[in-house]
Order: structure tokens, then C-alpha cells, then sequence
């Protein structure tokens, strides 16, 4: 049995400046962490010819061919092939997909490694988040980006680089320990009780950036500056002005779709806002998932969150990215 783990992200800065259809033409820059909640994979020989595919529903298809979960079919594809046989998959995961934790990247990179690890092979972090990425927005068409992918395969805080011409350049953000604990310590992150698809909210994006619209174009141009922006708060040792540009980030955000929040997300912000919050946003592509903010006065935040009736999710940064839990 191999059982193999990848984590889920919240998302610093830059956030939709990841997608092809913006990058390839302006170059796009993601802050991104991984955090102490994780999609799990395990895999196992069978006796039985076929598969068994679990997740949220059952799959037993004869052929990979026949699996209708369209990651899992890729990626067996993808490293094993279609002959592929006698393979029984699950995966759990910490929290549910349609969250604003980037749960879709975390599912296809905790795959293909324990993929990888039964074919023993080997594939190095760039890889294997460029193998996700090619099976979910090559080989499936997804209008998605490639932060998600990228953080789960590499752990820890990094700054992303999106040029144009298709690269992604990794560099982890250079902040003091110090400067990561007093971050680590002041997020707090609050169920709202919506789930949603990313792509559904991403498609738009991505429609308005392929006709070249210049009020999207413009907004992601002024999301990439604050992401730039952030990264010199945090390696400056000044996370409290972090706080401060994602409330003016959260404010541009709204603005690309009129799906991305609605009045009780909107008052719940605010709330949030007025009882200890510096700033804060929904995680994520929008729509629902996580809020997400910046307080040094958590007790309070804590406090009117409860009474709103939102829960609240304690996490921590992850260093490890995608791996190899256990193997036997």
C-alpha cells in the first residue's frame, strides 16, 4: 500500500494573475502557502482484475477508459497507461473541494505521486506540478491557473513567476522566521458555508482576458502590483501592511465578477473588519469557501465570527509538500 499526501494553500497575493490566458501575454506573480491541511491518496494491488476508484462516489470500471472521475482517468493514463489493472485508489481530504484551498491541484499532485511511487519512478517538484497542470488545464480544458499545482508540489511560502512563454520560476519568499510566526499567528480563516466550482468563476476571467478586456486587464495588472507589493511587506518584516493590502486587494478582487461575493459574505467582511480585522478576502476564486483576514486582535474577531455563526479553521504553514506518507 502506498498512501501519499498533498497540501492545501491560501493565497498571498497575485491571485489570478496564474492563468494562461493572463500570464502568457503580461507574465503573472503569485505569493501562495501551503497549509497544515492535506488531500490524501492511497493505492493498492488488487487481486481482481480492474478498478476501484473511490472518492465522494464509487467507481469500479472495468478499463481506465471507463473511469468518469476525469483526473483519475488522465492520470492513470498519464503514468501507468491505459492497460492499467488489479488498482484500487481512495482519497480523503481535510476539507472539501469547492472551498477556496486549491483542493483540485492538491488531489492531481498527491495522485500522480503515488502513482509515481508504485511505477518507481522519479519526478522532481517542477515536474510534477507541470504533470498536473497538463492534465487539468491541457488534457481537461480547465479555465484555471497553475498556483494551486505548483504550492502543493513545493511546500512552504513561494513566490511564483508566470512569464510569458510558459515557465514557472519558484523562489521561496524570503521573510524572517520571525516575520512567518507573527504571519502564521494573526491569519484566521472562517468557513462561510458556501461551496462553489473555481472554474465556473473562473471562466469568466478568462473569457474577458482572452477578448483582451481592458477593465479586467487592468484590474489583474493592479492584483499583480499588490502582490509585488505584499512580497516586500513580508521580507521587509512588515506583515501588519500585508493586512492592509488585501483589504484594498478584496476590494479589486469584487470587482471581475458579480459572482465573486454577495450581501452576507459582504457583511460578514465587514464585520470582521469592524472587530479586529486589518484585512481580508475570500481564499480562493471567489463565490464562497473560506474568508480569510489579517488580525492582531483575535480575541474580538473570534468573538463576532462565533456569534455570526461562522467556524472558524485553525491552520499552520506546511513545509513539505506533496509526499510519500507511508509506503508498504
Amino acid at each position: 500500500m502506498i498512501i501519499t499526501r498533498s497540501p492545501l494553500r491560501i493565497s498571498l497575493g497575485g491571485g489570478g494573475t496564474d492563468l494562461p490566458s493572463y500570464y502568457l501575454e503580461h507574465g503573472g506573480f503569485v505569493i501562495s502557502a501551503a497549509i497544515d491541511r492535506y488531500v490524501y491518496i492511497t493505492l493498492h494491488r488488487t487481486f481482481q482484475p480492474g478498478l476501484i476508484i473511490k472518492y465522494s462516489k464509487m467507481e469500479a470500471p472495468a478499463s481506465v477508459a471507463e473511469v468518469s472521475h476525469p483526473i483519475v482517468r488522465e492520470a492513470l493514463q498519464l503514468v501507468l497507461g491505459a492497460d492499467t489493472s488489479h488498482l484500487e485508489m481512495t482519497s480523503l481530504s481535510d476539507i472539501p473541494a469547492g472551498t477556496g484551498l486549491g483542493s483540485s491541484g492538491s488531489f492531481t499532485t498527491a495522485l500522480l505521486t503515488a502513482l509515481h511511487t508504485l511505477n518507481k519512478t522519479v519526478v522532481g517538484r517542477q515536474d510534477l506540478a507541470e504533470q498536473a497542470c497538463h492534465i487539468e488545464i491541457d488534457r481537461l480544458g480547465e479555465p484555471i491557473g497553475k498556483q494551486d499545482q505548483y504550492i502543493a508540489a513545493f511546500g512552504g511560502l513561494q513566490c511564483m513567476h508566470f512569464e510569458q512563454g510558459g515557465h514557472v520560476r519558484v523562489e521561496p519568499l524570503a521573510a524572517s522566521a520571525e516575520t512567518l510566526f507573527e504571519l502564521e499567528d494573526n491569519l484566521v480563516l472562517f468557513f462561510t458555508g458556501y461551496t462553489r466550482s473555481a472554474s465556473e468563476i473562473l471562466k469568466e476571467q478568462d473569457s474577458k482576458s482572452k477578448q483582451k478586456d481592458s477593465g479586467m486587464t487592468q484590474n489583474l495588472h493592479f492584483i499583480k502590483e499588490l502582490g509585488v507589493e505584499s512580497r516586500r511587506a513580508f521580507e521587509s518584516g512588515d506583515p501588519r501592511r500585508f493586512g492592509e493590502i488585501m483589504h484594498t486587494h478584496w476590494e479589486h478582487k469584487k470587482q471581475r465578477s458579480a459572482g465573486m461575493s454577495n450581501p452576507r459574505i459582504d457583511e460578514w467582511y465587514e464585520a470582521g473588519r469592524k472587530n479586529g480585522a486589518i484585512g481580508g478576502k475570500l481564499i480562493g476564486a471567489g463565490g464562497g469557501g473560506f474568508l480569510m483576514f489579517y488580525a492582531e486582535d483575535k480575541t474580538r474577531l473570534r468573538a463576532a465570527m462565533k456569534a455570526l455563526g461562522l467556524q472558524e479553521v485553525r491552520v499552520r504553514f506546511d513545509f513539505e509538500g506533496s509526499a510519500v506518507v507511508a509506503r508498504s
